[in-house]
């Protein structure tokens, strides 16, 4: 066609940055409208081009008039020509399912482009791909990391609950020690004031049952106050026995109290200790089965399935009474499906 000119043209031609004006590109938008395949990127470079040099005001009636790309397609364009620099990728890959692939990280695309995926039980590659294909396998691929995620984060919050529970029956076992030493001293205590007691009394027993010595001769009067100071002297010795006795007891009894919540806060701890070793068991194999995104998938697959099959015979029995011959066919269904996945799992 006169006046026109290849891709390849194009880049020869192409004038200086600075030399460039609107209807250089606009000229050059058209021709590589045209042309297609990796003319994607001229269009995507010349409208960045083109955008920054308009004023403003101008962009969307040139899009309109000019080059006839909608708003939408041309912000499509400007972002493949930002993110892709291989012309060779749109090329085999195509306008949208690169725009498709732009959902993951640059970090990662080139990678995703190089492996095979399994679509609707078929490993394949993205460039055997639909667009909905496409889109489902970044879709699993976006569900598999963040379920990997997931798991990680849970076996991570599990571990730092069980070093807590772990750090705090450390303490409740330190303190129970030392209550069991104050326990047996407050019981030795209890013990020697129960004896000290005891020889008290029989102390101020004897002093009162000692006869006077008669052969002496002594004032009565003076002997009788004499007994009776002694007596006093025990008994306030008795009294001060009985006080101490009493508080080592009461202490005793705190003690002993004191013992039986650390006793029971360990058992709790170690309750807790068992719970969180059964949840890090949990999350350590959901985060071995995470670092794999087919079996991510699978076990996704596998819980839906379930759930899918649990319905289904919950509706096969509300028919059982009321519907005999429809509970039949449902019924025959459930095992013709328990067959196709017998099938499928000896394959």
């Amino acid at each position: 066609m006169a006046g026109k000119f290849s891709l390849a043209e194009h880049i020869q031609k192409a004038q200086p940055p600075q030399a460039r004006d609107i209807e250089t590109i606009t000229a050059e938008i058209l021709d590589a409208k045209r042309v297609g395949g990796e003319a994607v990127l001229t269009i995507g470079k010349g409208l960045i081009e083109a955008k920054a040099m308009l004023p403003h005001g101008e962009w969307l009636p040139w899009l309109e008039d000019r080059v006839e790309i909608s708003t939408r397609m041309a912000q499509n364009y400007m972002r493949l020509a930002q993110h892709y620099s291989n012309t060779n990728a749109l090329s085999y890959l195509g306008a949208t399912k690169a725009l498709q692939l732009l959902a993951l990280p640059e970090s990662e695309r080139e990678k995703f482009m190089d492996e095979t995926h399994q679509v609707n039980g078929e490993e394949k590659a993205v460039i055997d791909m639909t667009s909905r294909e496409l889109e489902a396998a970044i879709r699993e691929r976006d569900e598999a990391m963040r379920a990997a995620a997931q798991a990680r984060a849970d076996q991570s919050a599990a571990e730092q609950a069980r070093e807590k529970v772990a750090r705090d029956m450390a303490a409740a076992n330190e303190r129970l020690v030392g209550l069991n030493a104050e326990v047996e001293e407050q019981s030795a205590k209890v013990k020697e004031a129960q004896s000290a007691a005891a020889r008290l009394e029989q102390e101020l027993a004897e002093l009162r049952s000692r006869p006077v010595d008669v052969a002496v001769q002594v004032d009565e009067t003076a002997v009788e106050a004499a007994r009776k100071e002694a007596e006093a002297a025990m008994q306030a010795k008795l009294d001060k026995a009985k006080k101490a006795q009493d508080k080592a007891r009461a202490d005793l009894k705190e003690a002993n109290s004191a013992m039986s919540r650390i006793k029971l806060e360990r058992e709790q701890a170690e309750i807790e200790v068992r719970k969180l070793r059964e949840q890090v068991e949990k999350a350590e194999k959901k985060a071995a089965l995470a670092s794999s995104e087919d079996l991510v998938l699978f076990s996704e697959l596998l819980d839906q399935a379930q759930t899918a099959t649990r319905r289904m015979g919950g509706i096969r029995m509300k028919k059982k009474d009321k519907d005999p011959e429809a509970a039949g066919k449902l019924q025959a269904a459930l095992l013709a499906f328990s067959s196709m996945v017998e099938e499928v799992a000896l394959q």
